[in-house]
């Protein structure tokens, strides 16, 4: 992680959110009040939500938050059933987590964000899923169905379930809209076109990485790069490198540059000019509140895999922060911890024309918001694991993402905003975001 500029290293992303958090304390920030008294009433209904699904005796079966999951809505073991496949295909062990970081890429980066309207109707079942369930399915059908593979994808043996660097390159809007059943009038997903732009430079950034991704430059290449030394321990720093090597590329050119370089989910914060010890920083990158969630969700979906199929164990992992999204910055905003300054407000709501206020999502506002919600998920962790309540499991920080913190925001949202579900604050993103 040495050879990455510092703003994109995820002690970055922590260091710069406490930072924030240290002038909400100061009651210094510019868009937001902290609540601090709410905290106590927050880490007990995440608490509450975690023993409801989880007690009492299961806290250790917790999965880490990623994508895995997702692809199991409605109790529907799909990835074991696509794993049992492979098997009797005669795949070993690295070949299934070649082929699940195959399907994870891809369906990952599809998913920042589906909208509230988007729904996606499962072949042969009926069964409707929308959000992140939903594009999890999805893409889970346009995978088996071929269309991230390429022309080389089929390697001979017929096989449509593997992606190329050559088969995203050559992805199509057509090919979303009609895999994702997108309908602009009746069925429509924000971002679609911006969706398959980040697909397509997907597919060039991992041709132009060889060395890492072979001649075919498929995803799933990554597992011989990191287990070139063996499968029992792998360094997550490695995998955070590599994974920003290939991604800073893809995203939109409009984003934050400095000295004329991309940096990806990285944004301009105001509010950090107050803090003294930005005070003798560059000024360049002093101000700049780095994040890039959908890398870390990524990150923490490809671990799994090895993990669960190769018996991994990863060092340096405690280094992936909170993710900083509609749903855990929600559940801050709706438990009353945040809440946007009179001002804020008033500019949010003017822009969408109410009743819930709305901002792009590079705007200074949603910046400090996403920095607080690091920070918070931080301080979520530490007073769930102290309280004791869960006996001795000590869950991780990505096992609260997933029982606990995401959960929350979206049972959060249900209740307060039954006919949408919507986060409390909106951004106007383009789908490659958040």
């Amino acid at each position: 992680m040495s050879d990455l500029n510092p703003l994109l290293t995820l002690q970055a992303v922590r260091s710069r959110a406490h930072l924030v958090l240290d002038l909400a304390k100061q009651n210094a920030l510019n868009h937001f009040d902290y609540h601090p008294e709410r905290l106590d009433e927050t880490v007990e209904y995440v608490i509450g939500i975690i023993q409801r699904d989880f007690g009492p005796d299961r806290y250790d079966t917790i999965p880490p938050h990623g994508r895995w999951q997702h692809f199991e809505v409605g109790s529907v073991p799909r990835i074991d059933k696509l794993l049992k496949q492979w098997g009797e295909r005669g795949y070993d062990a690295k070949e299934k987590v070649r082929s699940l970081l195959d399907l994870f890429f891809v369906s990952v980066l599809l998913d920042a964000g589906a909208g509230d309207l988007w729904t996606f109707t499962e072949p042969g079942t009926g069964n409707v899923y929308n959000r992140s369930e939903g594009i999890a399915v999805a893409s889970l059908y346009m995978f088996l169905g071929g269309e991230f593979a390429g022309e080389i994808g089929t390697d001979g043996d017929g096989r449509k379930d593997i992606v190329t660097g050559e088969g995203l390159k050559s992805f199509s809007v057509e090919a979303l809209y009609r895999g994702f059943q997108i309908n602009d009038e009746t069925n429509p997903l924000v971002g679609a076109a911006a969706r398959v732009e980040i697909l397509q430079r997907l597919g060039a950034s991992l041709l132009e990485n060889k060395e890492i991704f072979g001649e075919a430059g498929r995803p799933g290449g990554l597992v011989d790069h990191l287990t070139r030394n063996g499968t029992d321990n792998l360094d997550y720093a490695e995998l955070w490198s590599t994974l920003q090597t290939l991604l800073i590329p893809i995203w939109p050119s409009d984003r934050t540059k400095v000295a004329g370089k991309p940096i990806g989910d990285a944004w301009p914060l105001s509010a950090l000019r107050k803090h003294e010890s930005t005070a003798n920083l560059d000024p360049a990158t002093a101000t700049i509140a780095p994040f890039h969630k959908l890398t870390q969700w990524l990150a923490y979906s490809l671990k799994v895999p090895f993990e669960r199929l190769l018996g991994t164990a990863w060092t340096n992992a405690e280094l992936g922060t909170g993710l900083p999204e509609y749903r855990n910055g929600g559940l801050f905003v709706d438990m009353g911890v945040l809440s946007l300054k009179p001002g804020a407000l008033e500019r949010g709501l003017r822009t969408s024309g109410g009743p819930l206020p709305c901002f792009g999502a590079g705007d200074d506002e949603i910046v400090e918001w996403r920095a607080m919600t690091v920070a918070l998920l931080d301080v979520l962790h530490q007073r769930i694991n102290e309280s004791g309540r869960f006996g001795d499991v000590k869950l991780s920080l990505p096992q609260v993402l997933e029982a606990g913190s995401w959960k929350a925001g979206r049972e959060t949202a249900a209740q307060k905003r039954p006919e949408t579900r919507s986060s409390p604050i909106l951004n106007s993103g383009d789908g490659t975001l958040f």
